[in-house]
């Protein structure tokens, strides 16, 4: 492992990290930085000073606060997204891109992406919401006016 790999503020400063408009703290943010790159926990913990069970805490603390981030992004984009489909329980999994696509032609809007790219997004966002071919929990497509598709499951 090269030097600068190993070392949380070069790595922060190279990816132009700001704590002021992050949802991270800095110490989140650099244990993010150095397990990326596959820091071990032991090797953190020693340059931060403190334990691998802290470390183990601050990582796990900081991916929730990324998973809840990229939910608010989500969501936000489904707010002015011109085409909202939504996937009900029960939907045949197949299904999913002509819904999308029908949405989409009556808003007179493209999507950027194919069926099968569509379908294989559904699956990775998603996949507690997918049993086999089925839709076993809503899901809400939302497609933008340049075509862009963001995947989210809505609270209910």
């Amino acid at each position: 492992m090269a030097e600068d790999d190993s070392d949380a503020d070069a790595l922060l400063s190279a990816v132009g990290f700001d704590g002021d408009d992050s949802v991270l703290t800095r110490r989140q943010a650099e244990v993010l930085a150095l397990r990326e790159r596959d820091v071990p926990q032991a090797a953190i913990a020693e340059e931060l000073g403190t334990s691998r069970a802290n470390v183990s805490s601050v990582e796990a603390s900081a991916r929730e606060n990324v998973r809840r981030a990229r939910e608010t992004v989500a969501f936000a984009a489904a707010l002015e997204a011109p085409v909202r489909a939504r996937i009900e329980p029960g939907s045949d999994l197949f299904d999913v891109p002509s819904t999308v696509y029908e949405a989409c032609d009556d808003a007179g809007v493209k999507v950027a992406v194919s069926s099968s790219e569509l379908l294989r997004r559904v699956r990775e966002t998603a996949p507690d919401a997918i049993q086999g071919d089925r839709v076993v929990e809503p899901l809400l497509v939302g497609v933008a006016a340049d075509g862009s598709v963001q995947i989210r499951q809505p609270d209910e």
